[in-house]
């Protein structure tokens, strides 16, 4: 199963309770699903990771079922929550 590095900034960062983890899934959906399990009992964090946006390895997610976004053994999931001025 691939491995890699998930990278939280800002609010979900502040949510996590940790700027970077590791995975092990072999897609996004996978990922996602592994830390809401590991961070359940930071409530903030779930809620938090709906209105984020997604980088996989520099690529932007955007509309995409997470579930068909492959991860690659090294890569890297930059969760991005909205910032000041962009879309909620």
């Amino acid at each position: 199963m691939p491995s890699g590095t998930i990278r939280y900034w800002a609010a979900a960062k502040a949510a996590a309770g940790t700027a970077e983890e590791t995975y092990e899934a072999t897609t996004l959906a996978g990922a996602l699903a592994a830390a809401r399990a590991r961070h359940g009992d930071r409530p903030d964090f779930a809620r938090v990771l709906t209105r984020c946006s997604f980088l996989v390895n520099g690529e932007q997610v955007g509309a995409r079922g997470h579930d068909s976004v492959p991860l690659a053994e090294g890569g890297t999931i930059e969760v991005l929550p909205p910032f000041a001025g962009g879309a909620r």
